[in-house]
């Protein structure tokens, strides 16, 4: 067996069973889980509709680099929501079973393990993907901390000089899961030189950039490399692939659909390591994407029950702990220390007195340079209807004031 099986870490939500075997919750109460990213918003008819009307293809072997109409499909929707100038739909993208999948299967095809102790930069905390990627490629995950002060973003900065030589692949996920934060063009600016200096591909996880609460959308990585001047030339966005997903957009975790954008040379040696792989998408799916991500009325309509949400909840919660809106995505990074318990007490205590499961903020991050910033906050996710997610939001608030 391979052995770097060993390294990795049980998944957050199996660690939350553990903490919660044993313990029976408050029978009064019927059960709301905060505690899992997954989409609750009904599925757009529309899409269901396409999928249905495509069954027909499952009589065909799908290719691995998708249908020419999906391939399209999603070149105009990153055209149009970042302002680009026209991508090469043949070269530049590539459909992929969901961005989970994907983002693992990057490392295994950019790690070259005869380069001596190789490196993956991973945002701390983190989507434990990019963990367990780096360490089944032979690679060791390097933590950059989020920084409260930069609005949970990760300090680069804080990266020591004789690391970036051994790095060969960096994950950056902005909008952040669980954070929020997004990256300024200053960010990008200063990560694009470490990779024009250093040679490592940037992976940017955006699988969250179409739930936001501002006004503004949160800018992309190909957005940022288009604004300074790195689409154009041999090389367009050189050493930089970017990972989106249906999912959280458009409602539809249980379809598996999502693409891989940016640098050609990066994607013909993706596209060549996912043909053995064998990650092609089905036609159906295909179809039901084309569908998607040519449509946008359904994308504002479901940001605009994220906003109601956030909007009525977070000033709730604001009474018992210390939170405040992100940038983007569906969670809320809310400090516990006010309520004088740990995350890992919190959620517990939570879950029998009051029956609401949210998660540890300490599981979703590592010990790293002295310090494991999950430690001391939980994660809540807004994914259950209002007037659910309300009624959590209450019980949350009669549970912090019944420890005073």
């Amino acid at each position: 067996m391979n052995p770097h099986l060993d390294k990795l870490h049980s998944y957050p939500f199996e660690k939350l069973r553990q903490l919660f075997a044993g313990v029976t919750p408050n029978p009064d109460y019927t059960p709301i889980s905060l505690g899992i990213g997954e989409p609750k918003h009904p599925t757009p008819a529309f899409i269901e509709k396409a999928l249905m009307h495509a069954v027909s293809g499952l009589a065909s072997y799908p290719s691995t680099i998708g249908s020419e109409p999906l391939r399209t499909a999603i070149a105009g929707w990153l055209e149009r929501r970042y302002g680009l100038p026209a991508l090469d739909a043949a070269t530049m993208v590539l459909p992929v079973n969901g961005s989970r999948e994907a983002l693992f299967a990057i490392a295994q095809c950019v790690i070259d393990a005869s380069r001596p102790d190789p490196l993956v930069v991973c945002p701390n905390p983190f989507y434990q993907i990019y963990e367990g990627a780096a360490y089944l490629a032979s690679a060791a995950p390097w933590f950059v901390n989020s920084e409260p002060g930069r609005n949970f973003a990760p300090d680069y900065a804080s990266v020591p000089d004789d690391v970036w030589p051994r790095v060969q692949l960096m994950y950056v996920c902005s909008p952040g899961n669980p954070t929020g934060a997004t990256l300024t063009l200053d960010d990008w600016r200063d990560l694009f030189a470490l990779s024009d200096r250093w040679g490592f591909l940037i992976a940017a996880d955006e699988c969250y950039s179409e739930i936001y609460t501002g006004s503004t959308p949160p800018l992309g990585a190909l957005e940022a490399a288009h604004q300074l001047g790195r689409s154009s030339g041999e090389q367009p966005y050189r050493n930089l692939i970017v990972f989106s997903s249906l999912s959280k957009r458009s409602n539809v975790p249980g379809m598996r659909s999502g693409f891989v954008a940016g640098d050609t040379v990066a994607m013909k040696r993706f596209l060549l390591y996912r043909t053995y792989c064998g990650g092609a998408m089905s036609p159906p799916v295909q179809a039901a994407s084309i569908a998607a991500w040519n449509d946008e009325q359904h994308v504002q309509d479901n940001r605009t029950l994220y906003k109601e949400k956030f909007h009525l909840i977070t000033p709730l919660l604001k009474q018992v702990m210390d939170v405040e809106l992100p940038d983007a995505g569906f969670y809320l990074w809310a400090d516990v220390r006010r309520t004088g318990l740990s995350d890992v007490d919190f959620a517990r205590r939570l879950y029998a007195d009051y029956n609401v499961t949210v998660l540890p903020g300490s599981y979703l991050a590592r010990d790293a340079h002295g310090q494991n910033p999950g430690q001391d906050r939980i994660r809540m996710a807004l994914v259950a209807s209002v007037d659910e997610g309300l009624e959590a939001a209450n019980r949350i608030v009669q549970f912090c004031q019944g420890l005073a």
